[in-house]
């Protein structure tokens, strides 16, 4: 759905202004390049929390604690 309406939204685009949308077409890959060192980041970043997380929470579990689970009103 996501791809859906981003091809409308550059078909648009194109309509309005075409030589922004194929720039926007050109330099799209180049974007995408740029932002996966960041998301790496990201992924390890998260990684390394819930590692610590686990770590902390190594004590109590160790001792019988469970995390509290959502419970659902009927």
């Amino acid at each position: 759905m996501k791809t859906l309406l981003a091809l409308l939204a550059w078909c648009l685009l194109f309509v309005l202004c075409w030589p922004l949308a194929l720039l926007a077409l050109v330099l799209w890959p180049l974007v995408w390049l740029l932002a996966l060192p960041l998301r790496l980041l990201g992924i390890t970043l998260g990684a390394v929390f819930a590692f610590l997380q686990s770590l902390l929470y190594l004590p109590a579990r160790a001792l019988g604690w469970r995390p509290a689970r959502a419970h659902c009103a009927p």
